[in-house]
C-alpha cells in the first residue's frame, strides 16, 4: 500500500459493508444500513462510523486512501425493479422483434409451460426503430444504410423523451461502418443522450446476444452515470487524491467512466469479488477448491472455484435478459436474513424469495416489520444475541420475533413456536443447499472435494448445517466474513476484457495469422487504458481465451490459452486444449474432427499491491473468551439445550471450541452445531471441521 489506508465498500440489499485496510496490517470492518433511495447516504453514514472509531476526520481518511473501491447494486436493483432509463433501439429493418423472439428460447424449467409470462421488454415495441441497411456475413454491404431512417428515429426519440439509445445491426461485428455512421448521427441529433454501440460493447458473433447486451447496457447507463457522478463528486469533495474504482461483474476494478460506458459490467458487481476473497482466506491452508457462500439480508450468493480458477459466464440469461459479456459465475437466490416465512395455498411452509429487506426489516428489528423472517427464526432458536447485532448498534426485539412466528406460522400450522422457527431454519437451509448443488453437483463437481467459505453477515448461523447437508467436512469462516466481498474488492486487480469475432478454421496459415493479428490489436488498444490508470509494463498481465467448436456444432466452449504465437506447429496445442475442455464439459471429444474458432478475447490486468494482514496473537484458551450460556435448539422437536457463548474478540490463535456452541463476532454470529469443532488460525479465520459421531 502506497498510503495509510485502502477502503472497500460493498452495497448490499440490507447492509453496506466497509472494509478499511491499514498500512500497519490492521483490517477493520464496519456496517451501515443500505439506503436504496440514495446509495451515497449509506456511504456517508459508513464513513462517519470509521471516522468515529479512528478518532480522525472523514477527509483525513479519504485523502490518505490509495484506493477507494465501490461495489454497487444500483444496476442490479434497476434491472430487477425495471427502473432503468427510457431507452430506444436502432436496428436493421426487419429485426425489431429479435429481442422478443429470443432465438425461440424459453428459460430452463419453463420450456413447456404455456402460462409462463414473457419477459418484460426493456425497450417497448414503439421505441424500436428499423433502419434500411444490410451487411452480409463476409462483411460486404448488400444494402447501403439509409441515413434518413436514422434521423427519423432520432427525431421520434427526442419527441418521446428517450434518454439512452442502443444501436445494433446485423453482422456489424464483421463490418462496423454502418453502426459507426449511425452513432455519429445520433450524437449529432441527440447530444444529451447516452449511446451504446453494440459492435463496440460486445464485438462478437450472435446478433440476439449482442442486441440484448447493448439494450441492457443502454437501459442501465444513465442510472450508473448518475450514481458514479454522485459518488465521484462526493469523494472529490473530501479531497480524494485518486479516482474511485468500481467493482465489475467480471471480477476486476474499473474507473467510473468505464462503469458509465459499460454499465452492463456493473450488474453483479457485489458478489463477483467473493471468489478472490475466498481464495485469499484459504491460501494459508493450501486449498484451491473453494465454494464461497454469502448470505446477506436479502439474497444468498454462491460461487465455485476449482484449482484456483473461477468460472466466467458468457452469453447467459440473467434476470431473463441475455448478457454476452463475461461475468463471474454467481448463483443467486432469495434466501437471506430478511427472507419471509409464509404458508402456501396447500398449507406448506415456505421461506422466501420475498424479503423484508432493511426497510422495514425483520420483525425483531422493531422498525415496523411484522412478517416472520429467517433472522426472527434465528433469534427464537437462540442463535442470535437478543441484546442486538453489529456490536449492539442494531437492537433486537425477541418478543416481536416470537409474535410474528407464532401468529403467522406456528398457530396456522398447529405447532409450537420452537418447531415453527426450526422449520423455517430447515427450509431456508434446504433452499441454499439446492443452490450449492446447482453450482457443484449439477456441473460435475463433488462438493465433498471443496472447502466451504463463509461470507455474509447471516451465513455463520447456517454454515455448519449447510456443510452437513452437503457432506463437506471443512469450513473456513474469516473474522471478516460479514464483509468478505468488500475485502475481496481491496485485493482485486484492475481488469478489462477486450473481445473480437474471428470465424476461422484451425487448418491453414491464414487463419493462424488472423488470430495472432487480432490478439495483438486488442492488447495494443487496451494497454493505453491501463497505462493511463497508472500501471507500468511490469504490473500488467494478459490472459487470452478462444471460443471454439467442432465444424457443424451450434454452440462453442471457451478455452483459455497461454500467450504464444500461433502457427502450424503450435496450433496442435489449441486443438488439444479444446478437445480436453470439450470432454470435461460433455464427456466426449472428436480428435479427428475439424475445429473452428468463433470468437477470441484478451483480458488485461493491472496488478495492484495487496495489503498484508497482521497475524492473530496466540490465544490463552477458549475459556478466557467465555461470555456465558444461552439455550438453543438443534433438533426438529424444538427442545432447547444450554450452550456456551464465546466472545470472538477475546479468542486467540490456536483456541479451540467444540460444538454445540456459539461464537459472537461484532458483525456476525457463528453457530457450531454438535459434532463440529472450530479452531481460530493466526491468519484470522476459524477452521471448522466435522468430527465423526463415533
Amino acid at each position: 500500500m502506497r498510503t495509510k489506508y485502502r477502503l472497500g465498500i460493498d452495497a448490499g440489499g440490507t447492509f453496506t459493508d466497509f472494509v478499511l485496510a491499514e498500512k500497519s496490517g490492521n483490517t477493520r470492518l464496519f456496517k451501515a444500513l443500505s439506503t436504496p433511495s440514495d446509495p451515497t447516504l449509506a456511504i456517508r453514514n459508513g464513513l462517519a462510523l470509521i471516522s468515529e472509531e479512528l478518532g480522525t476526520t472523514i477527509e483525513d481518511i479519504v485523502t490518505n486512501c490509495d484506493l477507494c473501491i465501490n461495489g454497487t447494486t444500483v444496476g442490479l436493483n434497476a434491472l430487477i425493479q425495471h427502473k432503468g432509463a427510457k431507452t430506444g433501439l436502432i436496428c436493421t429493418a426487419g429485426h425489431e422483434d429479435s429481442i422478443e423472439i429470443r432465438n425461440g428460447h424459453k428459460e430452463d424449467g419453463y420450456r413447456y409451460d404455456p402460462e409462463y409470462p414473457k419477459a418484460v421488454m426493456l425497450v417497448p415495441r414503439y421505441l424500436r426503430k428499423g433502419v434500411r441497411e444490410r451487411v452480409l456475413s463476409d462483411g460486404t454491404i448488400r444494402t447501403p444504410m439509409v441515413e434518413d431512417d436514422i434521423r427519423a428515429a432520432c427525431a421520434f426519440f427526442l419527441r418521446e423523451g428517450v434518454e439512452s439509445v442502443a444501436i445494433s445491426f446485423v453482422w456489424s461485428v464483421i463490418n462496423m461502418d454502418h453502426e459507426r455512421r449511425a452513432a455519429a448521427i445520433v450524437r449529432e441529433m441527440m447530444p444529451d443522450a447516452v449511446l451504446t454501440v453494440g459492435s463496440e460493447l460486445y464485438p462478437q458473433i450472435r446478433e440476439y446476444t449482442r442486441t440484448s447486451t447493448a439494450i441492457t447496457n443502454a437501459y442501465l447507463a444513465p442510472i450508473l452515470k448518475r450514481y458514479v457522478t454522485a459518488v465521484d463528486g462526493y469523494f472529490r469533495s473530501l479531497g480524494a487524491r485518486h479516482p474511485v474504482r468500481y467493482f465489475q461483474s467480471n471480477g476486476g476494478l474499473a474507473v467510473g467512466q468505464v462503469m458509465s460506458d459499460r454499465s452492463v459490467y456493473a450488474i453483479n458487481s457485489g458478489p463477483a469479488s467473493a471468489p478472490t476473497a475466498g481464495l485469499h482466506v484459504t491460501r494459508p491452508f493450501g486449498k484451491k477448491n473453494v465454494i464461497t457462500v454469502d448470505m446477506g439480508g436479502t439474497s444468498f450468493d454462491i460461487t465455485l472455484t476449482r484449482d484456483g480458477t473461477t468460472n466466467l459466464n458468457k452469453n447467459i440469461d440473467f434476470l431473463r435478459y441475455r448478457i454476452g459479456v463475461p461475468m463471474i459465475q454467481v448463483e443467486t437466490l432469495g434466501a437471506g436474513g430478511g427472507s419471509i416465512g409464509w404458508i402456501d395455498e396447500i398449507g406448506l411452509l415456505q421461506v422466501g424469495p420475498q424479503s423484508a429487506g432493511s426497510d422495514p426489516g425483520p420483525a425483531c428489528y422493531d422498525q415496523g416489520g411484522t412478517e416472520p423472517t429467517t433472522t426472527d427464526a434465528n433469534i427464537v432458536l437462540g442463535y442470535l444475541n437478543p441484546d442486538g447485532l453489529v456490536g449492539g448498534r442494531l437492537p433486537l426485539d425477541l418478543q416481536k420475533a416470537e409474535t410474528a412466528i407464532r401468529e403467522k406460522i406456528a398457530a396456522p400450522l398447529g405447532i409450537s413456536l420452537e418447531q415453527a422457527a426450526y422449520g423455517m431454519f430447515t427450509i431456508v437451509n434446504a433452499n441454499m443447499v439446492n443452490g450449492i448443488r446447482r453450482v457443484s453437483v449439477e456441473r460435475g463437481y463433488d462438493p465433498r472435494d471443496f472447502v466451504l467459505v463463509c461470507a455474509g453477515g447471516a451465513t455463520g448461523a447456517h454454515i455448519t448445517a449447510l456443510a452437513s447437508s452437503m457432506g463437506i467436512t471443512t469450513i473456513i469462516v474469516p473474522k471478516l466474513a460479514s464483509g468478505l466481498c468488500a475485502f475481496g474488492q481491496i485485493i482485486s486487480d484492475v481488469k478489462y476484457n477486450y473481445m473480437a469475432t474471428c470465424p476461422v478454421r484451425l487448418d491453414n496459415d491464414e487463419a493462424y495469422e488472423r488470430i495472432n493479428t487480432l490478439f495483438k490489436q486488442l492488447e495494443t488498444d487496451g494497454m493505453p487504458h491501463l497505462k493511463a490508470d497508472g500501471f507500468g509494463k511490469g504490473s500488467i498481465k494478459i490472459k487470452r481465451s478462444l471460443e471454439m467448436r467442432y465444424v457443424g456444432q451450434v454452440h462453442e466452449c471457451t478455452v483459455e490459452i497461454d500467450n504464444f504465437e500461433i502457427n502450424a506447429k503450435s496450433a496442435s496445442r489449441l486443438m488439444q486444449a479444446f478437445n480436453t475442455r470439450h470432454e470435461e464439459l460433455y464427456t466426449y471429444s472428436e480428435p479427428n474432427s475439424v475445429i473452428e474458432v468463433v470468437n477470441l478475447e484478451s483480458t488485461l490486468y493491472g496488478v495492484i499491491e495487496k495489503p498484508e494482514g497482521a497475524p492473530i496473537a496466540k490465544g490463552k484458551g477458549a475459556d478466557n473468551a467465555l461470555r456465558g450460556t444461552r439455550k438453543a435448539i438443534f433438533t426438529p422437536d424444538g427442545k432447547r439445550q444450554r450452550v456456551p457463548v464465546y466472545d470472538g474478540a477475546k479468542l486467540g490463535a490456536g483456541d479451540t471450541i467444540k460444538g454445540p456452541a456459539v461464537i459472537e463476532e461484532v458483525t456476525t454470529t457463528i453457530v457450531i452445531e454438535p459434532h463440529w469443532t472450530a479452531t481460530l488460525d493466526e491468519s484470522g479465520s476459524y477452521v471448522i471441521e466435522y468430527k465423526s459421531k463415533a
